[in-house]
C-alpha cells in the first residue's frame, strides 16, 4: 500500500463509529453506499480476454449465502465483517500481472477498510454478548471459501486470468453483501 492509501485509512480510523448505539438504519445506508462504490471501482478494472474462461473454477459459496434464510441483524453483521475482511485480504495480494490501476485498488482497499471500521465495534460487542449463532457457522464456511479463492490465485501464480476470475467472484460477493445489508434495520 502506498502512503496515500495508508493516510486515507488513518483518517477513517479517526472518524470511525465506536458504539453499538449506532443506528442500524444508518449503518445499512453507509454499507450500501460503500458497496456501490466498491462495485463501481471493480467495474473500472479491465478484464482479460475470453480465453480466461478456460481456467475458471466453480467456487462453492456457502449454502447459507445462497438460500434466502432469515439472518438476524447480529448474524448479518458477523458475516458482513468477515466477508469484507477476506475480500480486503485477497485484494492485497500480488495483482501486478493484471495491468490494473494501483489507484483503483487503493481506493477499493480504503473503502473496504472504512466499511470494516463502521462494523468492527458492533461486531466486537456482538461477539462478547452472543453464544453460537447462524453467523458463527457461516463465518467458518466463509473462511474455507476464501481460503480456496486464495489457493486458486496462488496455484495460478497470480496471473491475469486468475485475477479476471477473481474480479467476477468479488462482484458476486458484493451482490451478496448488498443483500445482507437488508437485515440491518432498527
Amino acid at each position: 500500500m502506498t502512503y496515500r492509501c495508508l493516510f486515507r485509512i488513518a483518517l477513517l480510523l479517526c472518524f470511525s463509529t465506536t458504539a453499538l448505539s449506532t443506528s442500524y438504519s444508518l449503518l445499512r445506508f453507509q454499507q450500501r453506499r460503500s458497496i456501490n462504490v466498491c462495485q463501481k471501482l471493480l467495474w473500472q478494472l479491465p478484464s482479460t480476454p475470453q480465453h480466461c474462461l478456460e481456467v475458471r473454477m466453480h467456487f462453492q459459496v456457502p449454502e447459507e449465502m445462497k438460500k434466502a434464510q432469515k439472518f438476524r441483524k447480529e448474524d448479518a453483521i458477523l458475516v458482513l465483517y468477515e466477508m469484507l475482511q477476506q475480500i480486503f485480504g485477497i485484494l492485497t495480494k500480488d495483482f501486478s500481472s493484471t495491468g490494473w490501476s494501483e489507484t483503483i485498488i487503493e481506493d477499493l482497499l480504503v473503502e473496504l477498510h472504512g466499511q470494516m471500521n463502521h462494523l468492527e465495534p458492533i461486531q466486537k460487542e456482538i461477539m462478547q454478548k452472543e453464544n453460537f449463532t447462524i453467523g458463527d457457522s457461516t463465518v467458518l464456511h466463509l473462511k474455507n471459501y476464501y481460503f480456496n479463492l486464495g489457493q486458486y490465485l496462488k496455484s495460478m501464480e497470480y496471473n491475469s486470468c486468475a485475477w479476471t476470475i477473481m474480479k467476477a467472484e468479488m462482484l458476486r460477493n458484493f451482490s451478496v453483501l448488498k443483500r445482507l445489508t437488508d437485515y440491518l434495520l432498527d
